[in-house]
Formats: structure tokens, sequence, C-alpha cells
């Protein structure tokens, strides 16, 4: 009895250890966490996740919506070893899988952008033994027109800046090629001028030598 007891004791004490030991099982997701798109276009919603448990066929990827002006949480998309998209509802025939396991991805698309598409869309990645972890959000406002971001406004800038040195440079090389020009003109006036004078006085030397052979 006292054997069993104590068998029973050690299996426990071991059973502590080796999950004090074993890493705890949760999987990382990483979003945009905000996404600003253009009415009527198409938005690709970014989920990328890590997990200590290699991927295989249990690895789910759960999708839904929370509507901007509240209401009950909808359905967007689910994937298990294929993808399943949503039979009825906003988001029918507009959603599709855009992701890739292997690579850690379990991204969306979203095929024409509504109003009614603001909110906060969350992306549930399970992988037993991972199952646990912080469920990735993106918040996504569909508006008219984008506005300009610091990456836009450091794009136009140096778009401007390169712009402007080319038409520096063009213009540089156009008053070199003018003062070349102009240099080159008057250069040949020079020339004829001094042609123009040389005959001059050659032809008053022949009528002084003739004046004086007269004489």
């Amino acid at each position: 009895m006292y054997g069993k007891s104590a068998i029973r004791a050690v299996l426990l004490l071991l059973g502590i250890q080796l999950t004090a030991l074993w890493p705890t099982a949760a999987v990382e997701i990483y979003t945009s966490r905000v996404l600003e798109a253009v009415n009527g276009t198409d938005a690709r919603l970014k989920c990328t996740f890590s997990s200590f448990a290699p991927v295989g066929d249990a690895l789910t990827v759960t999708w839904n919506f929370r509507p901007l002006d509240g209401g009950p949480e909808q359905f967007v998309f689910y994937y298990h070893i294929d993808p399943f998209q949503p039979m009825s509802g906003r988001f029918k025939d507009r959603v599709s899988w855009d992701g890739n396991p292997e690579r850690y991805d379990a991204s969306i698309f979203l095929w024409k952008l509504q109003f009614d598409d603001n909110g906060t869309y969350t992306c549930q990645v399970k992988n037993p033994p991972d199952v646990d972890g912080v469920i990735g959000e993106i918040r996504l406002s569909v508006v008219h027109t984008v506005r300009f971001s610091e990456i836009h406004f450091l794009a136009l800038a140096i778009g401007s800046a390169c712009a402007l040195m080319i038409i520096i440079v063009i213009v540089v090389v156009l008053f070199q090629h003018y003062r070349k020009k102009r240099w080159a003109e008057r250069a040949h006036k020079v020339v004829e001028i001094k042609s123009k004078e040389e005959e001059r006085l050659n032809q008053e030397k022949r009528v002084s030598v003739y004046l004086e052979d007269t004489d």
C-alpha cells in the first residue's frame, strides 16, 4: 500500500516539474491594427502569427467583425485545412483566403469595400496545443479618399526634390549650351571683322602702291 502511494507521489511531483519546464502554449498574433481604404476598392486584412507548436492540420483561423455602430459580432471567414467562406450575410462573395499557414500567414482579402464595413475585424488563430493568446484586431476605416500619411508626404517631398534637381540640371545644361553658342558667335564675328579689316588694309596698300607708281 505504501509502495503505491510513494509511486503516485513521485509521478505527481514529476508531472508538476514537467509542467513547470514546458513552455506556455500561446499563439502570438500580429496585425496592422489600423487600416484605411477607399470606398469601392479592395483591402487585404493582414494577420500573421507565431506558434511554439509546428503548424499542422489542426490549425484553425477565425475572422469576425464588430460593426462601428455596435451590434452583434458577425462571422467573416473560417479556415481549417480548407477555406470556408460565409454563405450569407454582408460578406457573402466578398471575402477570400489570402493566407499561407506554412508561412504563418492568416490574412484575408475583402472586396468592394462599403461604408458599412467600418468597424473592428478580429483574427483568431489556434494551433493545438497552442490555443491561447490575444486575438488580433484591425480597425478598418472606409473613406472617400485616403488621407496623406507621413510616408506619402515623405514620398512627395523626395519626388519634388528629385524633380527640382532635374529641372536645375536641365537649366544649367541649357545655360552652358547657350553660353558656348554665344561665345562661338562672338568668335565668328571677331574673325569676320579681322578678315574685313585685313582686306581693307590690303586694298588701301594696293591703292597706295598704284599711286606711287603713277607718280
